[in-house]
């Protein structure tokens, strides 16, 4: 119980931490399979609820979900699901001597569950936590000592904590595979006519392995490739505006150098300004690539607001690619977080 509550109580905090990162945003489904951890199970007195002393014991596990869910773009998500989760039984432990058992409990139901992705943790992979609310069937099949099987089902509502970690394919731009802890509880006691036994806290740990697919992740865009040697086009002036790691936000520095450019382009006849943004090696190239045109993005809005047409810049992103300081992969370049103006 204490484990539980701390469980519970931690998820609840770290639920409003702000995260900055690519959030989900729109529809997407998902499955996982893994282990199921049960603890014993209370046997109780059937009409009186008295503790008998007596636990029922559980072996390891198998536990499986599906789910479907709206990504809300800030972080947030929200999901259904349906879950299924199989135990069979060891022994009889505690009070009295311990008995062996035959047959199973299967649990199975829908879940309501709302989680919050740290997105600005790692651009490598994505931290979540959740909470979770449904109704569990938990369908008993038991023998003690000579006594044939008796079945029987019986409904309760069920609370859940998740706590895992998503790890973008780059290659296929809204797959990630996840990994996961779970633990799910079933309020109140189960009456089991069929087998003459009332059954306390169903408590479960659950490790799963799976895939989640977004739909409707931006594709990045491709790579350009090196143009051919061609004479170069006059160019007026360049600027070079630099940022922090993993950020796209302009510094007050930054701004200045941009003023300076919307300054110049007025005092030079141009055709066009070109915003290319760039990123260092660190994170995965998928990530970067978005992160370069987001950096673009911002020096192109404070251009508008500084006075240049909006029909005058044209925006590219370039990732990790034409580094200003050659590095190998993994390398927080400070020099190659940058985005260069154009005048041309």
């Amino acid at each position: 119980m204490k484990f539980r509550n701390a469980l519970v109580a931690a998820t609840i905090l770290a639920l409003p931490i702000a995260a900055h990162a690519q959030p989900i945003s729109g529809l997407y489904v998902g499955a996982g399979a893994g282990v199921n951890i049960m603890q014993d199970e209370p046997i109780k007195t059937e009409h009186t609820n008295r503790d008998t002393g007596r636990n029922l014991e559980t072996n390891l596990g198998a536990a499986g979900v599906a789910s479907v869910g709206w990504g809300f773009g800030n972080g947030f998500r929200a999901e259904m699901e349906f879950d299924y989760r199989y135990n069979g039984y060891n022994k009889v432990t505690g009070n009295g001597p311990s008995n062996h058992v035959g047959g199973s409990e299967q649990k199975f139901g829908p879940m309501v569950n709302v989680l919050y992705d740290f997105n600005n943790v790692s651009p490598s992979f994505v931290p979540y936590v959740g909470l979770g609310a449904g109704y569990q069937w938990a369908d008993e099949s038991l023998r003690i000592g000579p006594v044939g099987h008796e079945a029987d089902t019986e409904g309760s509502f069920a609370y859940q904590a998740i706590l895992g970690a998503a790890l973008p394919i780059s290659s296929v731009p809204g797959l990630s595979l996840t990994a996961e802890y779970r633990f799910m509880g079933l309020a109140g006691d189960r009456t089991y006519d069929n087998l003459g036994i009332k059954l306390g806290d169903n408590f479960n740990h659950s490790i799963l392995i799976g895939v989640r697919y977004a739909f409707g992740a931006p594709v990045p865009a491709p790579i350009a490739p090196a143009p051919a040697a061609v004479p170069a086009s006059p160019v007026s002036r360049s600027y070079l505006v630099f940022f922090d790691w993993d950020k796209a936000d302009l510094t007050a520095r930054a701004r200045q150098i941009v003023a300076e450019a919307a300054s110049n382009s007025t005092k030079v006849q141009y055709t066009r300004l070109e915003v290319n943004g760039y990123t260092d090696t660190s994170g995965t190239p998928q990530y970067n690539q978005g992160l370069s045109i987001r950096r673009a993005q911002s020096v192109a809005a404070e251009l508008v607001r500084d006075g240049v047409p909006k029909s005058a810049i044209s925006i590219q992103g370039f990732g990790e690619t034409h580094l200003l300081v050659p590095t190998g992969p993994g390398v927080r370049e400070p020099q190659n977080r940058r985005v260069e103006i154009i005048i041309k």
